[in-house]
């Protein structure tokens, strides 16, 4: 011992590089100790949050723009994306919520009082709230509540998003759309440039960090196509592209189906996939554009497209999609230990287009009607409702014909724009076309959507607001508008 202490006495250095090899070592040892507690943790266990996180506030706007127990689907999507939220650690007073809210306790749901978005699902209706509902659920309250607007709000509950310029907002919107608007149950519809100058009234307040906003709807994309800028610190992803269909799932007679006591869709395809794989997988490790590559592929049918898919685009500001899920819906603690990204659902999904769902509906209700009186009423229903379809696509039909001549008039209404240009080139204009169409040939409705970029292309044409009424005239002076006439269902412009 004494002569190992002579030599470590006669070479120091020697000495200090065992000192140092030892804490080489030691430090190796923690790091791969800590790697190991780092991959495996407790619930109870939480990460250390950045300065700046503790000191932002995340929001949340859910908004399901239908009403009837045929959309099911867009009510079961937002209840199943608030219980999301609030498992995430989202506060309730930051989450606001506009839905119809006629379907829990319709007289229609099998499971009175329960609302669900999976077969197998859980209720996702219990604890919404009911912060806009009915004849609230405007396009008015929603821009106001984006903006933070008390004072412009008609109804509800007055919450807001109240944001500073260090807080995350999240959108979901869930409904029926066509070229250039969103669904409302209450008209007049979401206009894409109305949307787009709240966005930027928003920005221009400087009371958000960033913000990122997932749409269901067909035609989708044409609400950003060629107006959404990538200075807004926005980012959005859409369920279609801005020319397709979106689709219903978890429907009646398709795979997988909803229990067989429900006849109508739970789900949409898009907003499910986002859903479900958020619920399956680490926020805090998986990142946006993850989610928006396995959300991609699930919505597309595994890129099958024609048996009932779509094309999820994206828009806005494409930086933020490294970022972690976590910081827009929160973090689950119960999934620590789930993978950051694996597209575990790949099985291919019977679908519906959005338009048709309604009418599925319909059927089956027919179908399982066991009340002769009920069902005679039902098939009236079924054929009003189709009647009016032939009379809005057959009146558009002959307004073109009517504009530009029977060679032409089809191909200029159905004309798509070249990729990256806005659908319109004047949105007032769009809107006034729309209410001369209504007035003389009755609304739109959620099916007459579609129709949309006729109306544009009209108006990039240069036809005259006279011009078009006189057409209209023509085309629909002898039907009979009834039930279906604007002053009844509302303009939706």
């Amino acid at each position: 011992m004494g002569k190992q202490g002579s030599v470590f006495h006669n070479h120091p250095s020697l000495l200090f590089l065992l000192l140092l090899l030892f804490e080489v070592t030691a430090v190796g040892r923690a790091a791969r100790l800590n790697h190991w507690e780092s991959a495996i943790r407790l619930p109870s266990q939480k990460d250390e949050p950045r300065e700046d996180q503790e000191l932002e506030t995340k929001w949340a706007v859910l908004v399901a723009g239908s009403s009837g127990f045929g959309n099911y689907r867009h009510q079961a999507d937002v209840c199943h994306a608030y219980q999301l939220l609030r498992k995430g650690g989202l506060k309730e007073e930051n989450i606001i919520v506009f839905m119809y809210d006629d379907i829990a306790m319709n007289e229609l749901n099998p499971r009175p009082g329960i609302i669900i978005n999976h077969p197998q699902g859980e209720d996702v209706y219990a604890g919404v709230p009911k912060d806009y509902t009915s004849e609230h659920i405007t396009a008015a309250n929603l821009y106001a509540v984006i903006l933070g607007n008390r004072s412009a709000l008609s109804g509800g509950s007055g919450k807001v998003v109240d944001s500073k310029s260090n807080d995350r907002i999240f959108i979901f919107y869930s409904d029926h759309g066509g070229p250039g608007v969103l669904g409302m149950p209450n008209t007049p519809w979401l206009y894409a440039m109305d949307f787009l100058n709240v966005l930027k009234e928003k920005h221009a307040a400087g009371s958000y960090r960033e913000m990122v906003i997932y749409v269901e709807a067909c035609e989708s994309g044409s609400i950003f196509e060629g107006i959404m800028p990538n200075d807004l610190n926005i980012y959005v992803t859409t369920a279609s592209n801005a020319q397709e269909s979106s689709w219903g799932t978890y429907c009646p007679d398709m795979d997988p189906p909803p229990p067989p006591e429900f006849i109508t869709c739970l789900g949409d395809l898009y907003s499910v996939a986002w859903m479900e794989d958020s619920e399956t997988h680490n926020l805090k490790r998986e990142t946006i554009e993850q989610q928006y590559e396995t959300v991609r592929k699930r919505t597309s049918d595994f890129d099958a497209h024609a048996n009932g898919g779509s094309h999820v685009m994206e828009y806005g500001n494409t930086s933020i999609k490294a970022e972690k899920l976590n910081l827009y819906q929160g973090y689950d603690p119960a999934t620590v230990n789930f993978p950051p990204n694996e597209l575990s659902h790949d099985m291919h999904m019977g679908a519906i287009n959005q338009r048709d769902a309604d009418i599925l509906f319909l059927w089956h209700m027919y179908k399982n009607s066991e009340d002769g009186s009920m069902k005679k009423e039902i098939l009236t229903q079924i054929t009003q409702t189709m009647r009016h379809r032939n009379h809005l696509d057959g009146s558009i039909d002959l307004i073109g014909k009517l504009l530009y001549g029977p060679a032409k008039g089809s191909a200029v209404l159905n004309a798509i724009g070249e990729p990256g240009l806005p659908l319109v080139d004047d949105w007032q204009c769009l809107k006034s076309m729309v209410r001369v169409f209504e007035t003389h040939c009755g609304s739109l409705t959620q099916y007459g959507m579609k129709h949309m970029r006729a109306f544009a292309n009209i108006c990039n044409s240069g036809v005259s607001h006279s011009i078009l009424e006189e057409a209209c005239v023509a085309a629909c002076g002898c039907h009979d508008l009834r039930q279906w006439h604007p002053s009844n269902q509302g303009y939706s412009a």
